[in-house]
C-alpha cells in the first residue's frame, strides 16, 4: 500500500470522545479514532477512578467502560467492571493476619447479573470459624445490597466505597478488621440476557417432564 494510501485512510478517521454514563457525571474518558462509527461499539477503555475524579489517592480503583451507543462525534459508554490494582492489594496483607475472600454473583433489582468480590483483612489471625462467619457476612451484604439497588446504584455503592463500609462494620463484631474492600464486581449479563437464559432453561425443565412422563 502506498504511503499516499495510507495517508488518505488516516486522514479519514474520526475521533470520537469516551462518555462515561450518568453516575459519572457525563465525564469525558479520552478519544479513539475509527473511520466508521460501528467500529467504535463495544470498544472498552480502562481508566482510573482517580481520572475521573481529580483525586490521585483514588488511582488504586480501576474502571472498565464498553461503548455501547455513537453519534456524530461523541460514543457513549456504559459501566462494565470496577477492579483494585494489585499493588494496592499487595499492601494491604500483613503478616500474622488473616485475608478473606469470596466470590458472589448477584441479581440487581433491575435483573443485571453481577459477579462479586469482597475481601476482608483482619488486623491478627482469625480462626477458621471466624473466618467462615466473616465470609457469610460478606456474601450475604452482597447479596442483600443488589437486590434493594439498581444496578448503577449498587455499582455506585461499590466504587464509592458504602458497601465495603457497611460490611466493615457489621463483620468488625465478628473478629477484628483492618479492613474491607470489593477487590472486583463485574456486569455478567444485562437483564435481557438473564431473561433469555431462563426462559431456556424453562423450556429445558419442560422437555426433561415430558419425558420423564412418556417413560412411565
Amino acid at each position: 500500500m502506498s504511503e499516499r494510501s495510507v495517508s488518505r485512510r488516516r486522514q479519514q478517521k474520526r475521533w470520537y470522545t469516551l462518555i462515561a454514563p450518568e453516575q459519572f457525571d457525563r465525564a469525558e474518558l479520552g478519544e479513539t479514532p475509527a473511520d466508521e462509527p460501528e467500529k467504535v461499539h463495544d470498544r472498552t477503555i480502562v481508566t482510573t477512578l482517580g481520572d475521573i475524579s481529580g483525586d490521585a489517592n483514588q488511582n488504586n480503583v480501576k474502571l472498565t467502560f464498553r461503548v455501547t451507543d455513537v453519534g456524530s462525534d461523541s460514543a457513549y459508554t456504559e459501566f462494565i467492571k470496577h477492579e483494585l490494582t494489585r499493588d494496592y492489594l499487595r499492601s494491604l496483607i500483613r503478616r500474622g493476619s488473616s485475608k478473606i475472600d469470596a466470590v458472589v454473583t448477584v441479581r440487581t433489582d433491575d435483573d443485571y447479573r453481577v459477579q462479586v468480590q469482597p475481601v476482608a483483612f483482619t488486623t491478627k489471625q482469625a480462626d477458621h470459624s471466624q473466618q467462615k462467619a466473616i465470609r457469610e457476612t460478606m456474601v450475604d451484604m452482597v447479596e442483600d445490597a443488589a437486590e434493594d439497588r439498581t444496578y448503577a446504584e449498587f455499582m455506585d455503592s461499590i466504587v464509592q466505597g458504602r458497601l465495603s463500609s457497611a460490611i466493615y462494620n457489621e463483620a468488625k463484631t465478628i473478629y477484628p478488621l483492618r479492613r474491607v474492600e470489593v477487590e472486583k464486581a463485574e456486569l455478567e449479563a444485562h437483564p435481557e440476557e438473564v431473561y433469555e437464559e431462563e426462559e431456556t432453561a424453562a423450556d429445558v425443565s419442560e422437555e426433561e417432564v415430558a419425558e420423564e412422563l412418556a417413560e412411565e
